[in-house]
């Protein structure tokens, strides 16, 4: 292949193209992110095109917020004043409870008015809010209630709450409130265009005053709780906060307003948002990289995948037990995934699997689709010779298996009859199922390891696909603790490690031999007695 490559002009593979773009999308957005958090500044040669801050680094700041039923500043009492905070800078957290209004019990609102600005000034006088940021956001959300959920074994509930389609008013129970303490000269010509939809200018000067925000993209369904009394508990806290994450925050605002608008569902947006903000800046922009090479590697392991089984002749050496159990596996996996609402960032993956591992399934037992007119005929093509000496390995092996895999799954799904709640029998039969490919799903894997043991050779696994694989399942045990996913989910990713290393202790046990049969049905000596 080098000297091919010498005497002509080497044409890029498939593989060096994914690399490439995955690197440059890569090199891309870090070079985006550098100049998030690097706006650029005013010239001290042109400062009639300078916007500079109205206060300076020095000045005390304080902070005031107000409960109000209405959304606008009129008709604000001292009396509605619900935290003064003289010295903002030694204000951090205040927990509280707040009385509920009457009209806001009856399925109304509630809003809170916040004010940022120095001492000796009050909102309370028009004269004086011109002197201060604020801004207004609401405590309270209307949303249609979780399901309920039962013991089918008792019939009692376990939650009680209402099913009902209505949604009603909801208190939300933080208040996050931000600040830039920085004092950044923007250029007035270059001013990022959500930072310019955040600043509130002074008068009609070209001085902004301090730059407030409200975080509300941190509240999520699960935090949302019924208003089922007078007094509901309130946690308000305070933090400053760089130009480039504010900017991280607004555009991140924006894109969940344009998912809003495509059609994602609630419960989708709040599992994007938990990636966002459930962890660390520094790990979800780790994450965000790993990312582009997670999705490089899942493109590799299907092109590998497809071009393994597409070439594939014969099913010497590999277990079609095992393909039966993964193609089941990979259909109760979706199922539960899709009744338990998983974010589609998980769902969508594992639904193109199942397609995948039914598409080998065919190719396995040689299944082709014939049309007479409108008429399909299934027929399955015939099993060869060298391939009976697999299939009685697989069925020992699998006799063996169904001793201790038919009695756990019974047990545990008996288990959770008795003792877990579920939405429905359909429920709780997929939880049961899904829960025994989990526990003992490295189980089915076992029918591959006697089949290899026996023909003492792993060279008919498609072992550049498994490579890609690998590499994706330790990029998951990172993932695992960052998207929103099922627990008993996130356990099988750490046992899919085991099983690649048993995998691998096999390859390392089992040396390369020429007379094997590799992953195309041939082996190297036959190809030189053709050549011969």
């Amino acid at each position: 292949n080098k000297v091919a490559c010498k005497m002509a002009v080497c044409r890029p593979t498939f593989v060096h193209v994914a690399v490439a773009l995955t690197l440059f999308a890569v090199g891309y957005y870090s070079f985006t992110l550098y100049r998030m958090f690097h706006p650029p500044q005013c010239s001290q040669s042109a400062p009639q095109h300078c916007v500079t801050p109205f206060y300076g680094q020095n000045t005390k700041l304080g902070l005031w917020i107000f409960t109000s039923t209405k959304k606008t500043f009129s008709g604000l009492k001292k009396s509605d004043m619900l935290l003064h905070a003289p010295a903002l800078k030694d204000f951090t957290k205040k927990e509280m409870n707040v009385t509920i209004p009457v009209s806001t019990r009856k399925n109304g609102s509630l809003y809170v008015h916040v004010f940022l600005g120095p001492e000796g000034k009050s909102p309370l006088q028009s004269s004086d809010r011109q002197h201060m940021s604020s801004a207004t956001v609401s405590l309270t959300k209307y949303s249609i209630p979780e399901a309920q959920a039962f013991n089918l074994f008792t019939g009692s509930a376990t939650k009680n709450l209402s099913g009902a389609d209505t949604p009603v008013t909801h208190w939300i129970p933080w208040l996050h409130i931000h600040s830039v303490e920085e004092d950044w000269h923007f250029n007035l010509r270059k001013i990022p265009a959500e930072i310019w939809r955040t600043l509130q200018f002074f008068q009609r000067t070209a001085q902004y005053l301090p730059i407030l925000y409200v975080n509300r993209l941190k509240v999520t369904r699960k935090h949302l709780k019924p208003l089922l009394s007078d007094q509901m508990p309130l946690e308000i806290t305070y933090s400053p906060v760089s130009v480039g994450q504010l900017r991280l925050w607004l555009t991140f605002g924006e894109s969940m307003k344009s998912m809003t608008a495509l059609g994602f569902s609630e419960k989708q947006l709040d599992d994007i948002k938990g990636v966002f903000f459930d962890t660390s800046l520094w790990l979800f922009l780790i994450t965000m990289f790993v990312t582009f090479f997670h999705l490089l590697f899942d493109v590799l392991a299907f092109k590998s995948d497809i071009s393994f089984w597409r070439g594939r002749k014969t099913m010497v050496g590999l277990s079609t037990r095992t393909l039966e159990w993964t193609c089941f596996s990979q259909l109760v996996i979706f199922f539960y995934l899709l009744d338990e609402g998983t974010s589609v960032l998980v769902l969508v993956p594992a639904g193109v699997a199942s397609v995948i591992e039914f598409w080998k399934l065919g190719k396995a037992f040689k299944i082709r689709i014939k049309w007479s007119g409108l008429i399909p005929t299934i027929e399955r093509g015939r099993q060869l010779d060298v391939e009976k000496t697999t299939e009685s390995f697989d069925s020992e092996a699998m006799h063996y298996l169904s001793y201790v895999l038919y009695p756990l799954v019974i047990a545990g799904a008996l288990y959770q009859l008795v003792y877990s709640s579920y939405r429905s029998w359909y429920s709780w039969m997929i939880h049961s199922l899904v829960n025994g490919v989990y526990a003992f799903g490295f189980l089915f894997m076992l029918p591959q390891l006697f089949l290899n043991y026996k023909l003492k050779s792993v060279a008919h696994l498609p072992w550049r696909a498994f490579m890609y694989k690998a590499f994706n399942t330790f990029i998951d045990d990172l993932f695992a603790f960052i998207i929103v996913v099922p627990t008993s989910h996130r356990i099988a990713v750490f046992r899919d490690d085991l099983v690649f290393l048993v995998y691998l202790y096999q390859r390392w046990l089992y040396p390369v031999d020429k007379t094997r049969v590799n992953e195309f049905g041939e082996s190297f000596e036959e190809q030189k007695l053709h050549k011969d």
